[in-house]
């Protein structure tokens, strides 16, 4: 009598999801097809250094003006500080209001629903900031009366987006009594918003211009790889390989071309600005002295290589799409 044969044991996979032993043979099959293809692709690009050296430095070089062009406004709007503290109004008072009248009115312009804040700034307290920054104390020391105003710093509210409200605040306080003048830097802010708002738009098109020499420069090396290897492609067509499986390792070609220059990239762009810090500090310190070189961050970083390594992939992709009909034998 013949035993019946027991049942092969099933397959768990990952969450304790029962897999067939085909399945699970399938996918590591497709893993290592994948991984093998990532690999050999790379050790292909390295035969040959001097080429593989050279086209990665032009797509590092296109990449790492792009990043340049972006920290530089990055770094300008640093420059620009609070944008909406300065817009704040400046409110000089007669010589003839007291301390107290000042107080009250400090008060009473906080109750306005136009302002968001209101900052007192006596004159004994502007001379002595006048005396510490300028670097006339000693002409100052010379002064009888202190021939500074009492000040008060309005700042409006919603002062970036609602430009007729900081002129009608501003009608408001010059019409007081105790006012003789008031002024703000509104038209300042709008040059400097209209200025920020150019930059960003030509960074935008730089980018996508560079962007487009990258994807050029990696169409072009795997239209050079393709034909250097037709005569492998044409075989391995007549002995049925899709066009899935040889358009495989010049995809990741294309990966670690784009991937491999935004590394590059990264580092010029870092040492780049190592070598700018300390003049930028040292200049930095004959002004405010608040200013430091801002570097691509992680998020950045990370965006900088994704983007690369993804125009890379699509770079190939584009030139095989055409390219394998064309190679394909009679």
């Amino acid at each position: 009598m013949v035993k019946d044969k027991a049942p092969l044991p099933k397959k768990t996979g990952v969450h304790g999801v029962t897999m067939q032993p085909g399945l699970n043979s399938k996918l590591h099959a497709y893993l290592d097809a994948h991984a093998h293809a990532l690999f050999s692709s790379l050790g292909r690009l390295t035969r040959a250094p001097a080429a593989f050296m050279m086209t990665v430095l032009v797509l590092a070089i296109s990449m790492a003006l792009s990043s340049s062009f972006y920290l530089m406004v990055k770094n300008f709007q640093q420059l620009t500080g609070n944008v909406e503290a300065t817009n704040q109004i400046s409110v000089f008072l007669k010589a003839t209001v007291t301390a107290a009248k000042a107080s009250a009115l400090q008060e009473q312009l906080k109750l306005d629903p136009l302002v968001e804040s209101v900052q007192l700034i006596t004159p004994e307290q502007a001379l002595a900031e006048f005396t510490a920054n300028s670097g006339y104390g000693e002409a100052v020391n010379t002064l009888e009366q202190n021939p500074l105003p009492t000040v008060l710093l309005v700042l409006p509210k919603n002062a970036l987006e609602d430009e007729r409200g900081v002129q009608t605040l501003q009608s408001q306080l010059e019409s007081l009594p105790e006012v003789d003048l008031a002024k703000s830097e509104l038209q300042w802010v709008k040059r400097l918003r209209a200025i920020i708002s150019l930059a960003k738009r030509t960074v935008f098109l730089l980018s996508l211009l560079f962007g487009f020499a990258v994807l050029l420069i990696i169409g072009n090396t795997i239209r050079l790889e393709l034909q250097s290897r037709r005569e492998e492609v044409q075989i391995t067509q007549l002995v049925g390989a899709t066009h899935a499986f040889i358009r495989r390792p010049f995809l990741y070609t294309g990966f670690w071309l784009g991937f491999l220059a935004s590394i590059a990239a990264w580092f010029i762009v870092t040492v780049f600005l190592l070598f700018l810090r300390q003049p930028v500090q040292q200049l930095s310190e004959q002004y405010t002295g608040q200013f430091n070189l801002v570097f691509l961050d992680y998020a950045e970083t990370l965006s900088l290589i994704g983007i690369a390594s993804a125009l890379g992939v699509l770079g190939a992709w584009w030139v095989l799409s055409s390219q394998l009909q064309a190679l394909k034998p009679v």
